[in-house]
C-alpha cells in the first residue's frame, strides 16, 4: 500500500524524477519519462542545458519535436535536485586505453546528488559499470554527503543502460 501510494504521487506530478546526465542515455531517458511524470533535466555542462532549452540536441538522438513536446525541466542548478525523489544517474563511464574504468562522473554524480539528497529518496545508477561500484564507492559517498542513512532513510537501484548511439530503432 505505501509503495502504491508513492507511485501515485508521481504520476499526479506531485513528486519529480531527475535525470543526472543529459547525454546518449540521459535525454532520451528524460524526454520519455516526461510524458508521464514531472522531469527536471539535470547537466553540468552549461552549454548543453543551454542547446537543449535552445531545442537542439548535438547527440541527435532526440529530435527537434520531441525534444519541443518534452515536457523536461532542463537545469544545471543542482539545488534543484532536492525536489526530486527519485534521481536517475546517467553519466559517462569510459575506459582508458588499458580499459580501466574512469569513475570520476559517477563519483562526481554521486557526491552532488548526495549533498541534495532527503529522506525517502531513491537513486538508481544507469552508468555502465562493473560490480561492486553501486554497493562499494556509490552508496559510500550519498550517505557520507547527505548524511542519512543507506537503506533507511534512502534507497539505491542499479539498472546499466546498454545502448548503441546512433540507433533510432532500440533507443530505451
Amino acid at each position: 500500500m505505501i509503495i502504491r501510494a508513492k507511485i501515485d504521487n508521481f504520476v499526479a506530478h506531485s513528486e519529480k524524477i531527475a535525470v543526472v546526465g543529459l547525454g546518449y542515455v540521459g535525454l532520451p531517458l528524460a524526454v520519455h519519462l516526461s510524458h508521464h511524470f514531472s522531469v527536471i533535466g539535470f547537466d553540468v555542462k552549461d552549454s548543453r542545458i543551454e542547446e537543449l532549452r535552445q531545442g537542439f540536441d548535438q547527440t541527435l538522438e532526440i529530435t527537434i519535436e520531441q525534444l519541443k513536446a518534452a515536457a523536461v525541466t532542463f537545469t544545471n542548478d543542482p539545488s534543484k535536485l532536492a525536489e526530486c525523489r527519485m534521481i536517475i544517474v546517467a553519466v559517462p563511464t569510459p575506459i582508458d586505453g588499458s580499459r580501466i574504468p574512469d569513475l570520476s562522473a559517477i563519483r562526481g554524480a554521486s557526491t552532488l546528488v548526495g549533498r541534495h539528497l532527503k529522506p525517502g529518496s531513491c537513486v538508481v545508477y544507469e552508468s555502465t559499470v562493473y560490480p561492486g561500484v553501486t554497493e562499494e564507492i556509490c552508496v559510500p559517498i550519498l550517505a557520507a554527503e547527505s548524511g542519512l542513512i543507506f537503506g533507511q532513510d534512502f534507497f539505491v537501484g542499479y539498472s546499466p543502460e546498454r545502448i548503441n548511439p546512433g540507433d533510432k530503432v532500440h533507443t530505451l
